[in-house]
């Protein structure tokens, strides 16, 4: 098979590429991402080709890469810079409406569409929901409302297009993580004067005891995504695993002991840290993390014959070990940056949160 993939170097797609490598390393995969990474391990065997997805002209230089493609899958997105908003609907939103009409445009026979848990709607927080749910996504969160947005644009596709338009599935997992993406992840979330060794040291974890997400390890994701290729399934499909993480797992993996500080303190204290540009998490992920529902997986099982290898626990405890260890890939959204790269850039090029591009 063709199999054209955005983001493909990025946490989901690097945990893509080492399932495709070892289950069907027949494939020709082509990747599209803004910075390609150096031909080398599980980059090495990608066609790759730049394209910033974010720009006017991204449909059109998508046409040619699409073409003759049996799936694409649409991985790409962004999270930083966080007070340049604009962009990052620019890329997530603007960016599924390049992809969507080049596949369109050259009739790509299906598109993998990867969405989250974040485009659920509140009023279910702590209990599972299925995939009929509202995707309305939580309005203080402006990834969740550019997920949710992403997913209408899907919604109007298909009913326009029907079943003679390109096949669509969509995958709605939880918090995804994973060893090989630690320090790309806590770049995204801790100042750049902030060592990644402080975070599996911390003593306390000052927590709202209600804490209950869904959580599932990168390599499950893509396991979902290999199957649904492989079935050509559409519709939408929630991927998490079991148990729901909570405060107690977390500061179990962590070894630090657990202080209740509520949601609504935590909220404020990260609002008025992001405004005074002391770190680069904008208040929205926090008020993802106690409103986006748990999910009820069964659709995936069924159709897919899904079934995670990873339990919670054990994905959590595989990032926090990647943490400690600074583990990385060579992909520049993955790859290590030293504290002092990192205040380097912040000096010279602006704070991660305020630059043009992360």
């Amino acid at each position: 098979m063709r199999i054209v993939i955005t983001g493909a170097s990025g946490n989901v797609g690097t945990a893509l590429l080492r399932r495709l490598a070892e289950d069907a390393p027949g494939h020709d995969i082509v990747g599209v991402v803004r910075r390609p990474p150096e031909p080398a391990g599980v980059y090495d065997t990608v066609r790759w080709h730049s394209v910033d997805l974010a720009e006017p002209d991204a449909a059109t230089r998508l046409r040619p890469l699409f073409e003759g493609a049996d799936t694409v899958v649409h991985l790409a997105w962004g999270f930083q810079p966080t007070r340049n908003t604009e962009y990052l609907t620019r890329v997530g939103v603007g960016g599924t409406t390049a992809v969507l009409h080049a596949a369109h445009d050259v009739s790509v026979g299906q598109l993998v569409h990867m969405s989250s848990v974040g485009t659920y709607a509140g009023g279910r927080y702590a209990r599972r929901v299925d995939e009929s749910w509202c995707t309305s996504g939580i309005p203080s969160s402006p990834y969740s409302r550019d997920k949710s947005a992403a997913e209408g644009l899907l919604d109007d596709y298909e009913r326009d297009h029907g079943d003679a338009g390109v096949g669509i599935a969509r995958m709605r997992p939880g918090f995804i993580v994973q060893r090989a993406a630690a320090s790309g992840l806590m770049r995204y979330a801790l100042p750049g004067w902030v060592p990644m060794l402080a975070v599996p040291l911390l003593p306390v974890l000052p927590l709202d005891r209600r804490l209950c997400i869904p959580l599932v390890h990168a390599d499950d994701v893509a396991a979902a995504v290999v199957r649904a290729i492989e079935r050509r399934a559409t519709g939408a499909f929630n991927l998490a695993a079991e148990p729901p993480v909570t405060r107690t797992e977390v500061a179990k993996v962590l070894g630090s002991f657990p202080v209740h500080v509520p949601s609504r303190v935590l909220g404020a204290l990260v609002d008025l840290s992001w405004r005074m540009r002391l770190q680069p998490i904008d208040r929205g992920w926090l008020d993802l993390a106690f409103s986006v529902p748990l999910l009820d997986c069964g659709r995936a099982r069924t159709e897919l014959g899904w079934q995670p290898r990873w339990s919670s626990v054990a994905a959590l405890t595989d990032v926090i070990t990647g943490v400690a260890e600074q583990a990385h890939t060579e992909s520049p959204p993955l790859r290590a940056r030293s504290m002092v790269e990192q205040v380097r850039r912040d000096l010279t090029e602006g704070l991660m949160t305020t630059r043009h591009l992360p």
